[in-house]
C-alpha cells in the first residue's frame, strides 16, 4: 500500500525549537486557515415532532402556511364601527363572538360589540375601545374622530402566506416552538446532533471517584468539556483516559474517529517529550494537523486538525485553559458540526480593576462578576496553570485583542459567559 503523504500544519513547530511567537497564529487567522482546508458539516438530518424540537437545529426553512391573522381582528375590547361614522351616535346591533365569523355585515350608523381578538365584520374598519364611548339610551356615542384601521390587526399583518419565518441553522427555543405550532409545522427537519468523542490524557489522572495519591489529580477536564459541548448542541461520548504512550494515542484516536463525528482531547497537545497528540493526529488523520499553536493566553498549545470532515481539537491540559479555548476558539467548529451559528452569551460590565495583556497576543482573561446596582463589575482573575477551581470562580471571560495592552478600571467590557453555566 502506498504510504500517505503527511500534510504539514499551516504553522509547523520546528524540531527542538518548540513554539515561537512568529509561528503562532492569532485565533482569527487559525479559523480562516482551518475552514479553508476542512469542510465541517452536520452528520445528517432527521424529522422530529415540533414539541420534541427545543434545542435542535433546523435543517429546512419554515414558511407561513397562511396569512396571520387570516382576517382583520380587534386589538381591544370595544365596538366595531365604520370610521367615517365618528364622531356620532350609533345604533348597537348584534355583537361579535370569539372564534366565529360575524353572521352579518355592519351597515349604516351601527356598531357591534367586539372582544379582543374578535373578527371584524364586513363594513367595519376600526374599533373604538369601550372606555372611549358612552351610552345614551339605546345608542352608543363616540365623541372623537376615529382613524381607519384604529385598534385593528389587519389580515397578514403578522405573517404572509409563503413568507420564510425560520431559516436553516436556527436553534429552536420557546419562541420558535410557538411559531411552529401557529403555522401547523408539527413535524420538522432538523440536523442530527453530532457525537463528539471526549478524551483526556495524562499519567497523573485518576477517576473522580478515586482519591488521588501525591502527584495524581482527578480527571476533571473531560466533564467540563462535555458539559460545554452539550450546551453547544453536541452529544459528548466519553472514552477512557489516555496514558502518555504513542500506541495508546493512535488506537484511541482511530477508534474515536471511526465511531464519532469529531474528537476533543485535553492534554498532550504541546511540544514536550510526552505530548503525543500532534504525532498521532499526523499519523492517523487525513489531512491531519491544520494549526498547532495559537498566539493566545491561555491556550498556546492548542491543536486544530481533521480527518476528512471530522474535526479534531486538542485543548490544553490546564482545566481553565481547556474550557476557555473550547468556547472562545473552537466553538465555531462545533457549531458548524451542529449546523448552527456559534452560541454566544455575553453581558456588559465595567472593570473593577485594570486588565493588562501582552501586545501582539490575544488574551482571554477570566472574570468574576459582582453586582452592586447598575452594570455589574468584572473582577479579573489570575490564570494559574495549577488552578482547577478558576473556571468555577469565574463567570466568564473578557477578550483583549492584539492591539490592547491596558484597560483601565471602569472601562466598559463585554463578558463572554461560559455556555455550560446556568
Amino acid at each position: 500500500m502506498e504510504k500517505r503523504a503527511i500534510m504539514q500544519p499551516v504553522n509547523p513547530v520546528l524540531p527542538k525549537v518548540g513554539f515561537t511567537a512568529e509561528r503562532l497564529l492569532a485565533p482569527q487567522q487559525a479559523m480562516v486557515a482551518y475552514f479553508s482546508r476542512v469542510s465541517v458539516m452536520p452528520p445528517g438530518t432527521e424529522t422530529v415532532k415540533f414539541e420534541d424540537a427545543p434545542g435542535r437545529v433546523l435543517a429546512a426553512a419554515v414558511v407561513a402556511d397562511d396569512d396571520y391573522p387570516n382576517a382583520p381582528r380587534s386589538l381591544m375590547d370595544g365596538f366595531a364601527i365604520a370610521a367615517r361614522r365618528a364622531p356620532g351616535r350609533l345604533k348597537i346591533v348584534a355583537g361579535v363572538a370569539m372564534g366565529v365569523a360575524p353572521g352579518e355585515a355592519l351597515t349604516g350608523d351601527c356598531a357591534m360589540s367586539i372582544p379582543t381578538g374578535g373578527m371584524l365584520p364586513l363594513g367595519a374598519d376600526a374599533v373604538v375601545p369601550i372606555e372611549d364611548v358612552r351610552f345614551e339610551d339605546d345608542r352608543l356615542y363616540v365623541a372623537q374622530a376615529v382613524e381607519i384601521g384604529a385598534n385593528v390587526a389587519q389580515k397578514g399583518a403578522d405573517m404572509r402566506k409563503g413568507e420564510p419565518l425560520l431559516e436553516p441553522g436556527r436553534r429552536i427555543a420557546a419562541a420558535e416552538v410557538g411559531v411552529l405550532a401557529t403555522v401547523g409545522a408539527t413535524e420538522i427537519l432538523v440536523y442530527r446532533p453530532p457525537q463528539i468523542a471526549v478524551l483526556s490524557s495524562g499519567d497523573e489522572l485518576v477517576p473522580p471517584s478515586q482519591h488521588p495519591r501525591p502527584g495524581e489529580i482527578r480527571d476533571s477536564n473531560r466533564y467540563a468539556v462535555a458539559t460545554s459541548l452539550r450546551a453547544m448542541g453536541a452529544v459528548p461520548r466519553h472514552y477512557p483516559t489516555l496514558r502518555d504512550e504513542p500506541d495508546e494515542f493512535d488506537r484511541a484516536l482511530a477508534s474515536a474517529l471511526a465511531e464519532c463525528d469529531g474528537v476533543v482531547l485535553t492534554g498532550g497537545s504541546s511540544v514536550g517529550e510526552r505530548d503525543r497528540l500532534p504525532e498521532a493526529v499526523a499519523r492517523i488523520a487525513d489531512p491531519g494537523v491544520i494549526v498547532h499553536g495559537l498566539r493566545v493566553k491561555p491556550g498556546k498549545p492548542t491543536l486544530l486538525g481533521a480527518h476528512g470532515s471530522k474535526p479534531i481539537v486538542g485543548l490544553p491540559g490546564n482545566p481553565a485553559s481547556a474550557l476557555v479555548i473550547l468556547e472562545a476558539v473552537a466553538a465555531p467548529i462545533v457549531a458548524a458540526l451542529a449546523g448552527a451559528a456559534a452560541n454566544v452569551s455575553t453581558v456588559s460590565a465595567r472593570l473593577a480593576e485594570p486588565a493588562v495583556s501582552r501586545p501582539g497576543w490575544t488574551w482571554y482573561i477570566p472574570v468574576a462578576l459582582r453586582h452592586d446596582g447598575g452594570l455589574p463589575l468584572a473582577h479579573p482573575l489570575a490564570v494559574r496553570s495549577f488552578s482547577v477551581s478558576l473556571a468555577a470562580r469565574a463567570d466568564g471571560f473578557i477578550i483583549m485583542g492584539e492591539r490592547d495592552d491596558l484597560w483601565p478600571a471602569g472601562a466598559l467590557v463585554t463578558v463572554h459567559r461560559f455556555l455550560g453555566g446556568c
